[in-house]
């Protein structure tokens, strides 16, 4: 199976400041972080692009009472609480400063979804990478900020 995450709608090169940076951050890229090694980016995208796609193999196996798992390099978490990090972050001299993540929570796909697309299929994930107040998307997203749909 793969997950494929369409994002739309970012926030731009620069966003405003915070506790940790008065002067904001400049220079701003997304990318999916690879679990347990937070350095390794998926699809380094320029906050300023009219949109980001990234696509995850998953391998996918069902417990004792049919609740699907997923697993992939870029699957964080336990089982039962899976998601896939969206890492924003600042580049500057060839590296990438982290300064927020989004949360994309696996649990919240629909089973129906999943299981309309089997173990060969795609699950597609649509959403607004922007928040409320113009800057990143951050914290854990579950709808109605992401929509979960079979290819």
């Amino acid at each position: 199976m793969r997950i494929r995450i369409e994002g739309t709608g970012l926030p731009g090169r620069s966003c405003g400041p915070g506790p940790q940076q008065p002067g904001g951050q400049h220079n701003v890229h997304v990318a999916v972080q690879r679990r347990g090694k937070p350095s390794e980016l998926l699809g380094l995208i320029p906050g300023d692009a009219p949109s980001a796609t990234w696509t995850l193999d998953c391998v996918t196996s069902a417990d004792d009472s049919g609740r699907i798992d997923v697993r992939g390099p870029y699957i964080q978490g336990s089982p039962g609480s899976r998601f896939i990090y969206l890492s924003w972050g600042a580049v500057a001299d060839g590296a990438f400063m982290m300064f927020r993540r989004a949360k994309l929570q696996l649990d919240a796909i629909p089973a129906d979804v999943i299981a309309q697309v089997g173990a060969d299929g795609e699950i597609v994930g649509r959403l607004g990478l922007t928040d409320s107040k113009g800057q990143p998307l951050c914290a854990s997203v579950r709808p109605p900020l992401i929509t979960w749909s079979a290819a």
